[in-house]
């Protein structure tokens, strides 16, 4: 094949990828009129990126791809000859032993699918109605029939056996036109050597692992489907709402925002919310948020940072006496409170003028006694405003969120589609867990662009644009696959996925590495680990873009469900499985998980364990890490040191390799809770505990760069309890403390007396 630049044949350029439209997104050169002679390409392969070109040298006509830049004599079959429709290459003849360069087995998958896909319609045994099965698959396998490194996975509520995918016979790929201007497929020609399909470099997921996770039949969820133009609305409206709040805070206090706090309002908010949209609160009692209020309490009245060197030491002592005195004689404060802040700021003038031979500590000392004379009469005389700042935030919200609804309403009406169907009747019986689903119909979706930056895919509705790169933007078609029973031709596939990155850009921020430590996700090494020690096969905090498992539930079943989420997990009551937890650090949610996992773990006498990774907070301890190691369901606890252990960036399905890992400021502590039955399947001996501490190590042995500062003092060894037996082991990342099965009991706490920094700067930075 020759090198020449390709000439386009006139009337048969490549057009803009999207799921509708096929109006070409650029001119074609003229060609020789001979060439307009063969049978025109279909549709579909124009929306490919195919075009029919001509050749000066061979003077004959032949085709050329302007996404992967591939050249063919004969006329390309689709699924077989580009890698755009088909980005994991699925459907593409394989070249002679490339099977095993495939990752998660997915070649291995969809050959075994299709095998068996006729004989399981057949070989299904009948089961009893206390058994749990699937809720549309009649006389599916038991449940508990097998063990759980042999069991397959039955299917899911109303979804196929085998999954729809683009090279399915009569189904249409995602990137082609709709129905009404599709041509009729072109006719099949002997198949030329196939390109190699995108592969990732890197696989941060398993998407072959299958679940043990068991649940009761549920029922759709009445939240209404996603679109584009709301989800475009919502957007801006969120960002005005986050100017509100930056210029009450200027406005009320002279202060900026405290660092996170907004995206962490959103994330309290929403354990306790009855409102009807996914992200806005907008029914909340009490109004006033404790999150904000607290977060905003502790920047008064100035934000304290960590403090290196002396001088830094010495002028954060000065601005926040300053700060105080002027604070004190602007508001309306009682006189004695006046008169206390007044003698020991000007106290703390006077000595700052008088001694410049101090020591670090000398300041940090004096800094923390002038912050206990004067916090308490300084947060008095905010209290007022800040509360004003919380109801103010809360009540536009609520504001935003009925425009929302009203506005979602209209377009379903102009579609002529009801709000909620009738749902179906749910069956009071066991099944394995399924894809969150929605009881109203979806309706039409525009037409989203798709177009590739390097390793980059870019997707464009109105201007607005997100971006995934490529290897989690092949994944999320992957997770399509498996979970939407709406779309077998992948018609909505884009506008969907512009929703669901759009939605969490707008919940964690735009800001640099906003909201990264919020979306953390554990290495893969240690999800390896949990999985084949302990069936862990559910992740209870995940999203479609940072899930290592396809089975996992998220805050947004509307936009999420389509990729495999099982909804939010307080609303997830599973009766069997081994499940991780890795919450985001919000006080508030930690706490309300807890509470749910010790109400599952006391209704079920089924095998149920749940392992919990939670930041070592002790100064002061939070109430949910206070209440974990007193839960009467620990089996075991691990803490993993600070600097010594790693966390997969929030941003990955966006960021560079070389920012996938961040290190951890902050202690790790892991929790077991387990059911007597779920102890007896996958007790925490040490055996599988020495594999988890391996996968720690492992992953934070690989180089970069060193830590900004050592860890903090290492919290005194715990005392045995006379009611527990309890056994510590040391390594090098790892502190180990075991409680005995038959006795479980509370645990010491001991508190970290030695940190000199507040705890709001500690949760501040490990943000």
């Amino acid at each position: 094949m020759s090198n020449e630049s390709p000439t386009l044949v006139k009337g048969e350029g490549p057009v803009t990828l999207s799921p509708s439209g096929s109006t070409p997104s650029q001119g074609s050169p003229l060609s020789p009129t001979s060439a307009s002679k063969g049978p025109e390409l279909p549709d579909e392969l124009l929306q490919a990126g195919w075009g029919r070109c001509w050749s000066k040298r061979e003077n004959r006509p032949y085709y050329f791809n302007r996404f992967t830049n591939q050249s063919l004599w004969e006329m390309p079959v689709l699924g077989q000859h580009d890698v755009i429709s088909d980005p994991l290459g699925l459907n593409a003849a394989p070249e002679e032993g490339a099977d095993c360069n495939l990752g998660n087995g997915q070649r291995k998958r969809r050959i075994s699918e299709e095998q068996g896909a006729e004989a399981n319609n057949f070989k299904r045994a009948k089961v009893e109605p206390t058994t749990p099965i699937s809720p549309s698959a009649p006389g599916a396998k038991p449940w508990n029939s097998a063990p759980d490194d042999k069991q397959s996975q039955p299917a899911t509520p109303s979804t196929p056996s085998t999954p729809s995918t683009p090279g399915t016979p009569g189904a249409k790929p995602w990137s082609s036109a709709p129905e009404d201007k599709q041509s009729q497929s072109a006719p099949s020609v002997a198949p030329g050597p196939s390109p190699a399909p995108y592969r990732p470099a890197v696989v941060y997921w398993d998407l072959d692992i299958p679940t043990n996770a068991v649940i009761r039949e549920r029922p759709p969820d009445p939240q209404l489907p996603p679109h584009p133009e709301v989800e475009l609305h919502r957007a801006q409206l969120v960002t005005k709402l986050r100017q509100h709040y930056l210029e009450l805070c200027h406005q009320r206090e002279g202060i900026d925002p405290p660092r996170e706090s907004f995206n962490r309002w959103l994330l309290e908010r929403k354990v306790i919310d009855k409102g009807g949209d996914p992200l806005l609160p907008s029914d909340c009692d009490p109004v006033i948020s404790p999150s904000m209020f607290r977060e905003v309490m502790n920047d008064i009245p100035i934000r304290l940072s960590r403090i290196k060197y002396k001088e830094e030491a010495r002028r954060q002592l000065f601005r926040y006496a300053e700060a105080a005195k002027k604070m004190i004689d602007s508001r309306n404060a009682p006189q004695d409170s006046r008169k206390v802040v007044k003698w020991n700021t000007e106290d703390t003038m006077s000595w700052l003028r008088r001694d410049h031979s101090a020591s670090k500590e000398d300041y940090m000392d004096r800094l923390d006694h002038l912050r206990k004379q004067c916090g308490p009469h300084v947060t008095a005389v905010a209290k007022d405003s800040v509360e004003g700042i919380c109801s103010k935030i809360y009540h536009i919200s609520a504001e935003y969120s009925r425009r929302l609804k009203a506005a979602h309403t209209t377009l379903m009406k102009e579609c002529n589609l009801s709000e909620g169907c009738e749902p179906p009747e749910v069956q009071d019986r066991l099944v394995y867990c399924y894809p969150a689903r929605l009881a109203s119909p979806s309706p039409p979706q525009p037409r989203v662009e798709l177009h590739f930056e390097n390793e980059v895919a870019c997707l464009r509705y109105k201007g607005e644009m997100v971006k995934i790169n490529r290897g989690h933007f092949s994944k999320l078609e992957l997770l399509y696959r498996y979970s939407c029973i709406d779309d077998a031709r992948f018609e909505k596939f884009l506008s969907r996925v512009w929703c669901l990155i759009k939605r969490y850009q707008v919940m964690f921020g735009s800001g640099v590495n906003e909201g990264t430590g919020l979306q953390g996700a554990l290495p893969v090494a240690v999800f390896e680990a949990l999985n084949k020690q302990f069936g862990v096969s559910f992740e209870c905090f995940a999203s479609p873009l940072n899930c290592y498992f396809k089975q996992f539930c998220s805050a947004f079943p509307d936009t999420d469900g389509f990729f495999g989420s099982r909804g939010p997990f307080l609303s997830f009551r599973p009766a069997s499985g081994s499940f991780e937890a890795n919450p985001p650090f919000s006080e508030e949610l930690m706490d309300a998980m807890v509470t749910h996992f010790e109400e599952l773990l006391d209704s079920s006498t089924e095998p149920l364990s749940f392992i919990i990774f939670v930041p070592e907070w002790r100064d002061p301890a939070t109430p949910a890490l206070i209440r974990l190691e007193a839960s009467r369901f620990l089996r075991h606890q691990l803490t993993v040191s600070a600097y010594e252990h790693e966390y997969r960036s929030g941003s990955q399905h966006i960021c560079k390799r070389d920012e996938m890992y961040y290190k951890a400021v902050h202690g790790t502590v892991v929790f077991f809770l387990q059911n007597a039955a779920g102890f007896a399947k996958w007790e925490p001996n040490a055996e599988r505990l020495a594999e988890i501490t391996s996968a720690y190590q492992s992953s934070s042995s690989r180089p970069g760069p060193a830590p900004a500062a050592p860890p903090g003092d290492k919290d005194p060894a715990p005392k045995a309890a006379t009611t527990t037996a309890t056994t510590t082991t040391t390594t090098t990342a790892t502190t180990e403390r075991t409680t005995s099965v038959e006795s479980p009991g509370p645990h010491d706490n001991n508190n970290n007396t030695n940190n000199t920094n507040s705890s709001s700067l500690e949760k501040s930075s490990s943000d």
